[in-house]
């Protein structure tokens, strides 16, 4: 792809709505013209100049185009998420472009999450990730010399635990939390009332039957129990667990909540093609705005 077909491309993703021609991000004004030395448009109305990435996750790139197509392309076809060593190294850029890329990618596909609101028949669960605690390195593996690492004793303080809130057949929502027991009154704050709420047999999910009906199911005697169960939120999990022992290996609890918002949007994605994903995640990043987290962000800026 020639960097005229990518400035193309991006402009058909950017402004859809008018057959990919230029609409200005301030005033919403039509009557645009393009520069013929520069690849800037001027909108006639408020006068301001914009490129086809401004005010949008790439503000203020500085790579050409066709690298951040080709970056999301690489990005949605890796099923359990991509590395930014693996990213940096087929886009031949620094590991801090990279990262910094992938997190903005992340950021726009979660971005509508924080308005979601699950409703109908809603599967609630939590997972423990991060606080990694190594096992002693003995040449007999015994069972007593084996570390519990579920214990508060074995804990490093730097342990998050992943609450997903799935609709059935629908989509999935996450968020970061110290403990479990904290994740009850969010649940009960965002899911619509009236709404069939499934989980396991932990005493912190005991709240939430004031407000919902609810469904429980003890995993210590079986997965399912005449329809009770909460397999859609462990298959998140699944993929959530691939993604950190398989690409990252570590997650800090600080990025946890962008590598949980990406895996819930493949989680979504997941019966659609590739080259679908590949457009939804493009028109995500275009239609994003600036972002406040990752922009500026090895130089410590703050937007």
């Amino acid at each position: 792809m020639s960097q005229e077909q990518a400035e193309a491309t991006f402009r058909m993703l950017r402004w859809h709505e008018t057959g990919g021609e230029p609409v200005c991000p301030a005033c919403g004004c039509v009557a645009v013209y393009e520069y013929r030395t520069r690849k800037l448009f001027k909108c006639q109305a408020c006068g301001r100049q914009f490129s086809v990435t401004s005010g949008t996750t790439f503000h203020s790139r500085k790579l050409p185009v066709r690298d951040y197509l080709m970056a999301i392309a690489i990005f949605v076809n890796a099923a359990k998420g991509v590395s930014a060593l693996q990213l940096g190294r087929d886009l031949d850029v620094s590991y801090k472009t990279a990262f910094v890329l992938a997190h903005k990618l992340r950021e726009a596909m979660a971005a509508d999450q924080a308005s979601y609101s699950p409703r109908g028949h809603v599967e609630i669960d939590g997972c423990h990730v991060g606080g990694h605690v190594r096992q002693e390195n003995r040449k007999e593996d015994r069972k007593e010399d084996r570390k519990d690492r579920r214990l508060a004793e074995h804990q490093t303080g730097k342990r998050r635990v992943v609450v997903v809130m799935r609709e059935r057949q629908g989509r999935s929502l996450p968020f970061v939390v110290r403990s479990e027991d904290e994740a009850a009154p969010i649940v009960a704050k965002r899911v619509l009332p009236g709404s069939t709420v499934y989980a396991d047999e932990a005493a912190h999910w005991d709240a939430l039957h004031a407000r919902f009906e609810t469904h429980r199911i003890n995993h210590g005697f079986a997965f399912s129990d005449d329809g009770a169960c909460t397999n859609q939120a462990e298959s998140f999990f699944s993929r959530l667990r691939r993604a950190e022992y398989g690409q990252h290996h570590r997650i800090s609890g600080i990025y946890l909540p962008f590598y949980a918002g990406e895996m819930a949007w493949r989680e979504d994605m997941r019966r659609e093609d590739t080259g679908c994903q590949y457009e939804r995640c493009g028109s995500d990043a275009l239609h994003h705005p600036k972002s406040r987290n990752w922009c500026g962000y090895w130089q410590r800026h703050v937007c």
